[in-house]
């Protein structure tokens, strides 16, 4: 298993089946690509996260991921938000995976970091640094952010900027992610709820009424960003 994709695996959603492959897990995350420090942190969060109970393993995801946008896998958040440039980015993503053979499954959403990370798993080395160099700025703050609120995925996102050979300041964005109100405390889940309630009749937004989603069903670059 390639370190992209054992990242990527790592990140998605902990389906049951993942605690069936412990050893090819840590075989993977012993990589000589990775500095040594970095290898025994990616190390440690395998086995961490493989002595958890799925369960428990599955409510932390959902903690990090799932509660607010700030920690969002889907990258076009961090960039379109919920505005029409992101329906027009996520088909120029489409297209430039079906152009490498790269089929999603229909529920899939081509935004989400894992399937992006699978999708670079097959493609040359050149063109990984390039996808990961355009999209460092938001794995830097998704890292910051992890650490800021402890979060043991902070490890993933900052072996991807080691992979990306990113030049960004993580100590600075730390600081920069301190300084955010947190957006997945259950006052700020209501106030999300309240301003995103559905209105029907003269009172309707304009924009779509899309559902809000996290937890795609399993992982991509900004289309104005392809290499």
């Amino acid at each position: 298993m390639s370190l992209l994709k054992l990242t990527g695996v790592l990140m998605d959603y902990p389906q049951d089946d993942l605690w069936d492959h412990r050893d090819e897990l840590l075989d993977a995350a012993n990589a000589p690509a990775l500095s040594t420090e970095r290898r025994g942190q990616l190390v440690a969060f395998v086995q961490t996260l493989l002595d958890t109970d799925p369960l428990t393993a599955q409510d932390a995801w959902l903690s990090t991921f799932d509660r607010g946008r700030a920690m969002s896998l889907l990258l076009f958040e961090h960039i379109h938000g919920e505005s029409r440039d992101r329906g027009q980015a996520m088909v120029d993503l489409i297209a430039a995976y079906r152009k490498n053979g790269f089929e999603l499954a229909a529920r899939e959403l081509p935004d989400y970091l894992p399937l992006l990370l699978e999708y670079l798993s097959q493609r040359p080395q050149d063109e990984v640094r390039d996808w990961l160099g355009h999209i460092s700025h938001i794995l830097g703050m998704l890292a910051a952010r992890a650490g800021e609120r402890e979060s043991p995925y902070k490890v993933l996102f900052e072996t991807l900027m080691e992979l990306a050979e990113g030049e960004h300041d993580l100590e600075a964005l730390r600081r920069r992610a301190s300084e955010e109100p947190r957006d997945d405390t259950p006052e700020a889940m209501d106030r999300l709820w309240e301003e995103e309630v559905v209105r029907f009749g003269a009172e309707a937004p304009g924009d779509s009424c899309s559902p809000q989603g996290r937890r795609p069903q399993s992982s991509a670059t900004p289309s104005q960003a392809q290499p």
